[in-house]
């Protein structure tokens, strides 16, 4: 017995490209910018950019992967591209996060004089159109973990380009160059802990973890409250993507009802664990006086 009820939100690849586009130019003018001022902010700014890009390019890909119909030799389709996309693109960020510690105590023991106003013109431009690139994804980043991880990509941009507009203009009227490497490291830190809860996230998904939204006890206690139901046990539950939630169980009935009425008591509890806990795809074994293992969690 089975019930499959899915729901997708289309993802605009309109706005994905363009938020592609205005990324590469972001990366391209800081780059040059980041060269000519001798800032390792600048730098670091452009290299988070830079990343943005590759983010984009990959959800978008993945997106379109995701919106496959399902085969024969792939009965879940490409369902959790976005997934591996999400779980690729969060561990880059800590990577770059790392290296820009690495680069950020290099640049404390020997400061440079910087050009700010190079830092000042180019963070701005970078506040500009990193900010039109967050309100193009932001209400698909509220239902698909794979644009989030590319939304949290470009809130973080604006943040840091903000400090970095910030600092350069503390280097430009006061000559605070040290402020260059501790905005960097700022920058470091924000991408590594905004990463790590994506990474979690998208591994818990890949693993077939219980979803932390479900209460497996109050699940069970759910099911046998119906006076049909003796026993559920062999209970699996897991995340395919952001969207569905799966779960199977055996199922010890009271009577040897017919199979008419099992499908009717089915029913009730599909709707039940589709209201209360989300569940869209459910799979039950009935059983009638069968000797097999009653552990709850084989």
């Amino acid at each position: 017995m089975s019930s499959h009820n899915h729901h997708h939100h289309a993802v605009s690849g309109r706005n994905l490209f363009i938020t592609i586009v205005l990324n590469i130019i972001i990366t391209l003018s800081q780059i040059i910018g980041g060269i000519f001022s001798g800032s390792l902010a600048l730098l670091s700014d452009a290299m988070h950019n830079f990343s943005d890009v590759l983010t984009l390019l990959i959800a978008w890909l993945a997106n379109r992967l995701a919106q496959k119909s399902s085969t024969q030799n792939r009965t879940f389709g490409y369902k959790r591209a976005e997934i591996l996309a999400t779980l690729f693109n969060a561990s880059v960020l800590i990577v770059i996060g790392v290296f820009l510690i690495v680069e950020v105590f290099q640049k404390f023991y020997h400061p440079e004089a910087i050009n700010s106003l190079y830092v000042i013109w180019l963070g701005v431009l970078s506040i500009v159109l990193n900010s039109v690139s967050v309100l193009l994804v932001k209400d698909d980043a509220h239902t698909n973990m794979n644009i989030k991880a590319a939304y949290l990509h470009l809130l973080t941009d604006v943040m840091t380009s903000v400090a970095v507009v910030g600092g350069g203009l503390l280097m430009y009227y006061y000559d605070l160059f040290w402020l260059d490497p501790l905005v960097s490291l700022l920058i470091a830190l924000y991408l590594i802990s905004a990463s790590f809860k994506l990474v979690k996230e998208s591994v818990s998904i890949l693993m077939q973890f219980t979803p932390s939204s479900i209460d497996v006890q109050e699940l069970i206690a759910m099911i046998k409250s119906l006076d049909a139901i003796d026993n559920v046990h062999h209970i699996h539950l897991w995340r395919l993507n952001d969207h569905d939630i799966h779960a199977e169980a055996h199922l010890d009935f009271t009577e040897n009802v017919t199979l008419e009425k099992a499908s009717q008591i089915i029913d009730i509890l599909e709707e039940k664990l589709a209201d209360t806990f989300g569940i869209n795809h459910v799979i039950f074994q009935c059983e009638y006086n069968r000797d097999d293992n009653k552990a709850e969690i084989v």
